[in-house]
């Protein structure tokens, strides 16, 4: 670089903050792989958990939810849990890696899409 030359970044401090940040968001993803979100249906009928990545890791059914005469309410129940148990995942992602992608797009890469 130039000294002097109009301010241009520094492409070695560049790289060091994308590295940093890739680091960053790698071990945010591992911790997410390893930590169980819980969902639930039914009054607790139905138990769902699953990763902070979002991925089914336990299913748990009372018995008194599976009446073998209804089986529509069961299947409801456990999509209801899941979607329970997911939607807590992706609020976990979003304390975990949001603030990882503002800084991203905060300062800004040139050329890179966030």
């Amino acid at each position: 670089m130039i000294p002097g030359g109009g301010g241009q970044p520094d492409m070695q401090q560049l790289l060091q903050q994308a590295q940093k940040m890739q680091q960053d968001l790698a071990e945010a993803q591992q911790e997410l792989a390893e930590t169980s979100v819980d969902g639930s249906a039914g009054g607790g009928l139905v138990k769902a958990t699953v990763n902070g990545a979002g991925e089914l890791q336990g299913l748990v059914i009372d018995p008194k939810a599976a009446d073998p005469e209804d089986t529509e309410t069961l299947a409801d129940l456990v999509l209801a849990a899941v979607r329970d148990a997911v939607s807590g995942a992706q609020q976990l992602q979003q304390q975990k890696l949001g603030p990882l992608a503002q800084g991203l797009g905060g300062g800004g890469m040139p050329g890179l899409p966030f």
